[in-house]
């Protein structure tokens, strides 16, 4: 048996981030409702947040339309803290 043959690849670690991009390679979410239902919130509650600067929900200027990359909005998530229990 060769080295070469038993050699195998290596690859970094599998994490949330990488995942999602094997998973859905940027999945873009059009509209509120679609946007809030991947955040388990309200869609009032989506709009909310689309209104603060550092929710990647975008809305484009002169646009009543919302638009978002359910990659952006799980590291947004993953960056919030852990709520206290308590």
């Amino acid at each position: 048996m060769s080295s070469s043959s038993t050699k195998m690849t290596q690859h970094p670690p599998l994490d949330p981030w990488r995942l999602d991009g094997i998973l859905e390679p940027d999945r873009k979410l059009w509209g509120l409702p679609m946007i809030a239902a991947a955040l388990g919130v309200s869609v009032g509650t989506a709009r909310k947040l689309a209104g603060k600067p550092e929710v990647p929900i975008y809305r484009p200027e002169g646009s009543d339309s919302y638009f978002a990359s359910l990659s952006e909005l799980r590291a947004w998530l993953r960056s919030k803290p852990a709520p206290e229990n308590g």
